[in-house]
């Protein structure tokens, strides 16, 4: 399924390192009818990888443009379970006051992620898959739009919808916590 692979085995064949390829239906030797059928099959499923990842690309573009979150929910929210509902997030009452907290402190008390850090390990917050969150993590977090109700799919894209989530805070918060970062 990887069209260099594939070249380099019937470069193999051509040079008689390899003396033949078996498949569970086939087999493929140096005769020129064989290696171009090879070929011919290895190119199919070339195709037919790529036309998934177009279908894969078109359906999460889809998802965003009726403002659903394409990915696993962020701290802070979770997936709804329902198959009525699927692609949609809900806040996560035991996590989503401290997320917006965070924000809080850095937008209006003028915190770090380090000491917003410090402090979510004093207050032992933990993910919703009970591990303990990290610098990084808090940095992810901070640097979310998300939160605010908006998102950017794929990030950096420059392409930015309106999400369908009930945001955790303000579009005024988030980019003065972005300020203070």
């Amino acid at each position: 399924r990887n069209a260099g692979d594939l070249g380099m085995i019937v470069d193999l064949l051509d040079q008689k390192k390899i003396v033949e390829v078996r498949t569970y239906g086939q087999r493929f030797t140096n005769n020129p009818s064989e290696k171009f059928l090879f070929m011919i099959l290895g190119a199919q499923g070339k195709l037919e990888n790529d036309q998934k990842g177009v279908n894969v690309k078109r359906g999460l573009r889809a998802k965003c443009e009726m403002g659903l979150w394409p990915a696993p929910a962020p701290t802070g929210y979770f997936n709804e379970m329902r198959t009525d509902r699927k692609g949609y997030i809900m806040i996560d009452p035991e996590r989503a006051p401290i997320i917006r907290q965070m924000f809080e402190k850095v937008g209006n008390d003028g915190w770090s992620g380090r000491k917003v850090f410090r402090w979510l390990r004093e207050i032992n917050f933990k993910t919703i898959n009970n591990k303990p969150i990290w610098v990084s993590s808090v940095q992810k977090i901070l640097n979310t739009p998300l939160y605010m109700g908006e998102f950017q799919y794929p990030a950096g894209s420059g392409v930015w919808y309106k999400g369908r989530h009930e945001p955790l805070i303000s579009k005024e918060l988030y980019f003065r916590a972005r300020e203070v970062l």
